[in-house]
């Protein structure tokens, strides 16, 4: 991966991190930088996924490959949430 990838990786990252917080309901007890490691991680899992899954790649915006980092970033805030409510009790 060279350079430019790992730059927009952080840029798509930030992005999809936001949005995976919007998507799931209530207070989110993590931080904004913890937020954006949790997309960055959804954005390259989610696009290793979308490739193997052959739809990385198509004519336009690639819809199925967003909504699977977007999942996967609700998937790690949600989880984190929770790693850091029960540490809280």
């Amino acid at each position: 991966m060279e350079i430019s990838g790992i730059i927009s990786a952080v840029v798509i990252g930030i992005v999809i991190g936001v949005l995976g917080r919007l998507v799931v309901p209530g207070r989110q007890r993590i931080g904004i930088l913890l937020t954006i490691v949790v997309g960055i991680v959804a954005a390259l899992i989610g696009s290793a996924i979308a490739a193997a899954l052959g739809v990385a790649d198509t004519r336009g915006v690639d819809w199925i490959e967003w909504l699977i980092q977007i999942g996967l970033a609700a998937l790690g805030v949600a989880a984190l949430d929770g790693t850091r409510a029960r540490q809280r009790r």
